[in-house]
């Protein structure tokens, strides 16, 4: 199995609720190797591209509220970006977060222990994992400078 890299993002329901650390220590049990970490003032244009191949869809404005912190009324937009590498990094960091939707995220997953939706049925699900190769590699190359990742 090859070796792939894959971005994960603790969004600000998830560094609000302080979460990161318990992020980080179920990401390094499932045997991923951190290769970038810093904290990120999420602008409007960098959610934006993130979220680009959702720009068609109704809930688009809301996500871009959500990864900047607006949604929750948060005074800053800060979200720790994680880049990790490992055989099957991405299946296994999508297997650690759990479905998107908490309410169908397995016990013992991230989303499902700390994940819930709101009295308004908005998802807080704690984190973005890539979900794909193609849409890994955008993805860390959108949030990581090179020089700001270990090398192979």
């Amino acid at each position: 199995m090859a070796v792939e890299k894959t971005l994960i993002l603790v969004k600000p329901d998830g560094t609000h609720r302080k979460l990161t650390g318990l992020v980080i220590d179920r990401l390094d049990a499932a045997g991923l190797e951190m290769v970038g970490a810093k904290m990120v003032s999420v602008s409007e244009k960098l959610a934006r591209e993130h979220y680009k191949a959702l720009a068609d869809k109704p809930f688009f404005p809301d996500l871009i509220k959500y990864i900047r912190g607006e949604f929750h009324g948060f005074k800053d937009h800060r979200v720790m970006a994680l880049a990790y590498r490992g055989e099957n990094a991405i299946g296994k960091a999508r297997a650690v977060a759990g479905a998107t939707n908490p309410e169908h995220a397995s016990p013992g997953t991230i989303r499902g222990s700390f994940g819930r939706i709101t009295t308004t049925g908005h998802f807080e699900n704690v984190l973005h994992a890539s979900s794909d190769e193609a849409d890994a590699e955008r993805e860390v190359k959108l949030w990581f400078r090179p020089d700001e990742l270990l090398k192979d």
